[in-house]
């Protein structure tokens, strides 16, 4: 490792490895560290997409692919089935593959990339970020750069080092389980969406098929609803009793932040990204898509501040402004559907599933569904008009 980069970027899944390709395609010096042995792993991800959005990001690869989605299940409390129309292909991934390759890109691109590299905090001079302390195979460096970009994840520390406040209220954050099954029989072609207090309080249960025999069976619980009950509990007791047969494969656990906008997600020589960034859907707790779209705003923006030789927070508040344009102001809707639709109870689950059913099929899309279930309880309808009020953006 050099001692002096442009840009440093922390964390090498799908955010950190976008932003690193491009601020180096942009021409920057740039150096991405992963604290795994391992681009890739573990696999903490439900690993499926929408085709159109991946799409808009990169050129979808045919060995990224584990299985492809022609159509979504919801399925309330009592077990009635709900088929959502819709006309976009889904995918589910390989991530490790995806993960590795986009990494690849990045060093195909000139990134420097360093594995088993640990960064415990930030050199921070007179306010600016200016570099990263890290071990690496028993050794300490400080490493010092224009630019330092965080993408470390859920638990991320360096946005906190940096004095942003990253902290997520517990019922933001979904405690999550998965499980890789094998030795099951499923129906390729849907994605499953259970919804139920008694299965998941708080947020709900899917099944991603990764073959006929195979999927990802995982479930998110709002942080406030876990008590003496972990998630791990809850979904082995869905798994032993839907698929008593199944053979557990892999199993990874992890908070989801389905938090709302976060204000500040830079600093003066600092950017984050993805999870970091609380990012993620706060609807579906998904955050591929999104953190490659703010990554590679984020990659252009540091290169051109550099190129400016200008990394104030002022300078890196692009970075957020054309965010917010591009994903923030649908983060800020969705957040607000999140808050109304977490209200519905069991019962209001189970009245909706019957009523939707009585619509002709190729009308059951999500919206008409989130329709029937908020637009007959008249009680929500304040919560209901705060969600299509304008989104503003933060104060910054």
């Amino acid at each position: 490792m050099q001692n002096k980069y442009d840009v440093i970027v922390v964390g090498a899944g799908p955010a950190g490895s976008t932003a690193a390709r491009v601020a180096a395609q942009k021409g920057c010096s740039v150096l991405m560290l992963e604290k795994d042995r391992e681009v890739g792993m573990p696999v903490r991800c439900g690993e499926a997409v929408g085709e159109k959005g991946i799409k808009k990001v990169l050129n979808l690869q045919d060995r990224w692919i584990a299985n492809k989605i022609d159509a979504v299940r919801l399925i309330a409390p009592n077990g009635d089935v709900v088929n959502v129309a819709h006309n976009e292909i889904g995918y589910v991934l390989h991530r490790k593959i995806f993960d590795y390759d986009l990494a690849m890109m990045a060093a195909d691109a000139g990134v420097h990339v360093v594995t088993k590299a640990y960064v415990y905090g930030l050199v921070i001079e007179d306010g600016v970020v200016k570099g990263v302390k890290v071990k690496h195979l028993g050794k300490e460096y400080t490493l010092h750069a224009k630019i330092v970009i965080g993408a470390d994840g859920v638990e991320s520390r360096v946005g906190r080092w940096a004095g942003l406040k990253t902290h997520v209220r517990m019922k933001d954050i979904e405690s999550c389980a998965q499980v890789t099954v094998g030795n099951i029989s499923v129906d390729r072609r849907y994605c499953d969406f259970y919804f139920s207090d008694d299965i998941a309080p708080g947020g709900y249960l899917w099944v991603f098929p990764k073959g006929p025999n195979a999927a990802n069976i995982g479930l998110g619980i709002a942080g406030h609803k876990v008590n003496s009950k972990a998630a791990i509990d809850y979904l082995n007791e869905f798994i032993d009793k839907k698929f008593p047969n199944a053979a557990k494969l892999i199993t990874v656990a992890g908070g989801v932040p389905c938090a709302p906008y976060m204000d500040n997600i830079f600093a003066s020589g600092l950017m984050l990204v993805g999870d970091a960034a609380h990012q993620a859907n706060p609807i579906s707790g998904g955050g591929i898509i999104q953190a490659i779209l703010a990554a590679e705003i984020a990659g252009e923006e540091a290169a051109a501040a550099i190129k400016e030789s200008d990394v104030s927070e002022k300078r890196l508040a692009q970075y957020e402004k054309r965010w917010f344009e591009k994903g923030g102001q649908n983060h800020i809707r969705a957040y607000r559907l999140k808050e109304v639709a977490y209200k519905l109870t069991d019962e209001d689950l189970n009245k909706t599933a019957e009523k939707i059913n009585k619509v002709r099929p190729e009308k059951r899309t999500i919206i008409s569904i989130f329709k029937v279930a908020l637009f007959n309880h008249p009680k929500y309808i304040p919560d209901i008009l705060k969600v299509f009020m304008p989104a503003k953006g933060s104060s910054s």
